[in-house]
């Protein structure tokens, strides 16, 4: 009986121990100063290493003004930027939208079919290979773009975005279907899981975190040709970031130009943080790659 509880008392005091162990689950606060200090020391490391250059006098102050001359005209010109910056994304949204419904179309047929995949897998990835801004011209002659009518300018942009972004939609699916291990494929067609039941059941669910990736990928693509589309096609009457760029290139107006390139970085680091990390961090906690004892 003695030798019994100490055997239990043992087993007790190792579960204790195990549990000790564990990592505390951090307070909010603490979360939050530990997502917000390391971009904003490396913020601040940036913006002394510009105004150093400056003071090197490496290019006149003209063309390289400081950091902080270039806060003022972000700052004075934040309206503008805010109005452009609206648009920018409204036009990434729908070229995004559209690529996501065209990558996934071909990522499908490809991955279904060999004669499909034989047939456009070299060619998606070619397209996916090609500077989306060399799509630009095509698209000025293919819709007769740039001559101030605002819905040849949108459809030109439209088309840019698309080619740039759907080849990087369809390669993140097909790798996600490529890497499905066959045993998982194989238990769904026992449990009688085929065709489209097991597209929705089995095949895009094991697909879904590298078909997330190809997505974030394809809102990188997109936001280039986008950036690259708008510097070269712009209607009379709106303002988006690129023709505010151009704009400020033209001028010239230099901390303006530094302005409107944070503007852009911005905007880019704003639509990963708050879209595209908080989904992947949702699907990797859903499929337990995720540690929630500390997230």
């Amino acid at each position: 009986m003695a030798a019994d509880r100490a055997l239990l008392e043992r087993e007790l005091a190792g579960l204790d121990a195990l549990a000790a162990a564990l990592p505390t689950k951090k307070s909010l606060g603490r979360r939050t100063w530990d997502a917000v200090w390391p971009p904003a020391a490396a913020a601040a490391l940036f913006l002394a290493f510009w105004q150093i250059v400056v003071y090197t006098h490496w290019r006149p102050e003209t063309v390289l003004p400081s950091p902080f001359t270039v806060l003022d005209s972000l700052k004075g010109n934040l309206g503008t930027l805010t109005q452009a910056s609206g648009r920018t994304l409204l036009r990434g949204a729908k070229g995004f939208a559209v690529s996501i419904v065209i990558g996934t179309i071909v990522g499908l047929a490809a991955a279904s079919s060999k004669i499909v995949r034989t047939a456009i897998g070299s060619m998606v990835t070619g397209l996916q290979t090609m500077p989306s801004v060399a799509w630009t011209p095509l698209a000025i002659v293919l819709f007769q773009a740039g001559g101030g009518d605002a819905a040849k300018t949108e459809s030109a942009i439209l088309f840019v975005v698309v080619l740039g972004a759907a080849p990087s939609v369809a390669n993140g699916l097909l790798d996600g279907i490529d890497n499905i291990p066959p045993l998982l494929l194989r238990a769904g067609r026992s449990l009688g899981a085929r065709g489209l039941v097991s597209l929705r059941h089995v095949i895009m669910p094991a697909a879904l975190p590298t078909f997330i990736s190809g997505l974030k990928q394809a809102w990188a693509f997109a936001w280039r040709a986008l950036m690259g589309a708008e510097l070269i096609v712009f209607s009379i009457g709106t303002v988006s970031l690129g023709q505010q760029l151009e704009a400020s290139r033209q001028l010239p107006d230099f901390p303006g130009l530094y302005a409107d390139m944070i503007a852009v970085f911005l905007v880019g680091v704003v639509i990963d943080k708050l879209i595209f990390a908080k989904i992947d961090k949702t699907i990797r906690r859903r499929y337990g790659l995720i540690d929630t004892a500390t997230s």
